[in-house]
């Protein structure tokens, strides 16, 4: 997955979700701080995340573009709602690196916590 899928999926779960804040956790976090990542990196087709102020609405997501989906059979990728109990330790934490525009007109990508291992997508 490239950075371009990655705001694709934002886009995508904040009109499902109806909401604007999103962690993003796992191996695509990489692309939120280093949206160039080596091909090493953007070998899975899975972003997994959650809305930041409404966790529970994870399901809605995955049921709605997560694995096996008409939106993972279009695209090739797809989300995978979790929630803030699968985030990494210091998530949570207010954010410790530069803010990234991730998306003209939807979000900005904020590298979470004493690592770049989740990051928040927040809307403008």
């Amino acid at each position: 997955m490239n950075r371009a899928a990655l705001e694709h999926i934002l886009r995508a779960a904040s009109a499902i979700a109806n909401e604007r804040e999103f962690v993003v956790i796992g191996s695509q976090a990489v692309l939120g701080q280093f949206p160039g990542a080596p091909d090493a990196l953007l070998a899975s087709i899975e972003a997994d995340l959650y809305p930041r102020h409404a966790p529970e609405k994870s399901d809605l997501i995955d049921g709605a573009i997560g694995e096996l989906s008409a939106f993972h059979q279009a695209f090739g990728y797809y989300a995978h709602g979790v929630d803030d109990r699968d985030a990494p330790v210091g998530v949570g934490r207010p954010a410790r690196a530069r803010t990234q525009r991730e998306h003209r007109r939807c979000h900005r990508v904020v590298p979470r916590g004493p690592r770049p291992g989740g990051l928040q997508a927040r809307g403008r």
